[in-house]
């Protein structure tokens, strides 16, 4: 189902005929409503919701709206007069006005199909490209947040101590996993961007690749206020103030007996 929806289904949404994208539309509206209700990462999949939307037009709405949500979303005499004129069908579109959108739809279309054929290429290739585009104008383009799903997972974990020597403290984030005895968080529908780019920068490699983790660090160190107050709160907060810090990367797996991850010893 999940190729269907990803795969077969967003082409619905090009389509010239009014049935054929408001089901499309649907489709994508009830798949990413789904992938919300898992309460994991939503921020996508809200604004995969956008222009889904945009698939239905006042016509369905009108017609698939309850008296109620009507009252409530269009109460002005006005609004009221309009939503009687599409209930009823009085309300027409032009045959010069559908005739130039059907028309602009099919060109539409047609242009995103050409245009596409090496993105679909590039599904089918033995070595994919993400985020990549394939033409001068970048109209057409590969998109993944993630290539691979894997079964292990790595975490940059920092810690900080009052000596070199230890013991040291770890910093918890507020949706990150860290604390491996922790159950997972429900995010929906916000988006964490600094646990998000933690996360990031730890498939990365090298710091070098992620240089705002200096500063980062840097107001760990300093205590900074408003560092503190994005993660869950600061190790050092009844104690005198921590001189040294560091990081390293611990590897995750997910455990079948409790559901929760556990470090993959080296």
């Amino acid at each position: 189902s999940n190729h269907f929806v990803e795969l077969v289904a967003p082409f619905l949404l090009l389509m010239p005929s009014r049935q054929l994208r408001q089901t499309g539309g649907l489709i994508q509206i009830m798949f990413q409503v789904i992938l919300i209700s898992s309460g994991n990462l939503s921020f996508l999949n809200w604004l995969t919701i956008v222009p889904a939307i945009f698939c239905l037009d006042d016509a369905f709405l009108m017609n698939n709206l309850s008296p109620i949500v009507r009252s409530l979303a269009l109460g002005t005499p006005s609004s009221q007069s309009y939503v009687q004129c599409i209930s009823s069908g009085a309300v027409e579109m032009a045959r010069q006005s559908h005739f130039l959108r059907t028309t602009v739809s099919t060109l539409f279309y047609l242009l995103m199909a050409k245009l596409n054929i090496n993105v679909v290429r590039n599904l089918f290739a033995q070595r994919q490209l993400m985020n990549a585009s394939f033409d001068k104008l970048r109209l057409c383009s590969t998109y993944g947040a993630f290539g691979v799903v894997s079964e292990t997972r790595q975490e940059l974990i920092i810690e900080s101590a009052n000596n070199i020597d230890g013991p040291w403290k770890e910093y918890h984030f507020r949706v990150k996993p860290g604390d491996i005895h922790k159950r997972p968080p429900w995010i929906s529908p916000y988006h964490h961007r600094l646990d998000w780019q933690m996360w990031i920068a730890a498939q990365s490699g090298r710091i070098e690749r992620n240089p705002w983790l200096y500063k980062f660090l840097l107001k760990l160190l300093q205590r900074g206020k408003d560092v503190i107050d994005l993660l869950e709160g600061d190790p050092w907060e009844s104690s005198s103030s921590d001189a040294t810090i560091h990081s390293h990367v611990d590897e995750r797996e997910v455990s079948t007996k409790a559901g929760s991850l556990r470090t993959i010893p080296e």
